[in-house]
């Protein structure tokens, strides 16, 4: 429900006006491999739960509970906790890097003006993206799917009553509900020990990590661009939505 709030939240005008930058949210999601091996490697982890924690690193809290729910049950308090954390601290994680991966010149990139994308394309993109990935990757058609609904809500112009419910009072009923129930697993057994300061720990590693690959990604894209991208938008792919990208 969440995501279908979110996807009636969203425009994807600028995504299909310049496909390209799809490459800079998959970079993003570095952040999720490298934390993922880190702790597997810090060998207080199995396999799932390090899956779990790596998740963070994809700064989106829905996404982080949904997959700590299937993997890690045990753990979702304090996954939850971490990723709401540092998603609410995007503002303050990702300037430094940002600012330390690249120039004055690079950070002073004008970028042109997008091509108009007409009502069609955009209706069409999320019934085509629901059928891809549905085919590519089953398991996440529920969520992708539901993402794409609330976007066609938004962009068809035929449901308004339901896309201001979708993006207001659903998606609040939702966050309290989400919150509730999350901070009810957060029992002081499984949440006050060793594990729960290393998640926190391997969070800000995710964060951190997400936010480089994207600028790096950027920078690298512009030695076979023509018209060049401004590597702060690179830290954007990092879905804390819409923080990362205020942050931009």
């Amino acid at each position: 429900l969440i995501f279908l709030g979110v996807g009636a939240m969203t425009d994807f005008g600028p995504l299909i006006a310049n496909p390209k930058s799809l490459l800079l949210g998959a970079a993003a999601q570095f952040g999720i491999f490298i934390t993922f091996f880190g702790a597997i490697a810090s060998g207080l982890f199995t396999p799932n739960e390090a899956a779990s924690i790596g998740i963070i690193g994809g700064a989106d809290g829905p996404t982080a509970i949904f997959l700590s729910s299937k993997l890690a049950p045990h753990l979702l308090g304090s996954i939850a906790v971490a990723a709401y954390s540092y998603m609410a601290l995007v503002p303050v994680i990702q300037p430094p890097i940002m600012k330390a991966l690249t120039t004055k010149e690079e950070r002073n990139i004008k970028m042109k003006q997008l091509r108009h994308v007409s009502k069609l394309e955009k209706v069409i993109f999320p019934v085509l993206a629901t059928l891809i990935v549905s085919m590519i990757v089953p398991p996440a058609a529920a969520l992708v799917g539901m993402l794409m609904l609330g976007n066609l809500f938004k962009e068809s112009g035929a449901v308004a009553r339901l896309t201001d419910t979708a993006q207001n009072a659903l998606m609040n009923i939702v966050t309290i509900f989400l919150g509730v129930t999350v901070g009810a697993t957060a029992s002081a057994s499984a949440f006050l020990n060793v594990k729960t300061l290393a998640i926190m720990g391997l969070g800000v590693i995710a964060f951190a990590f997400g936010t480089a690959a994207g600028v790096l990604l950027a920078k690298l894209m512009n030695k076979f661009l023509k018209d060049p991208i401004n590597p702060l938008i690179g830290s954007a792919g990092v879905s804390a939505v819409p923080m990362a990208a205020r942050v931009s």
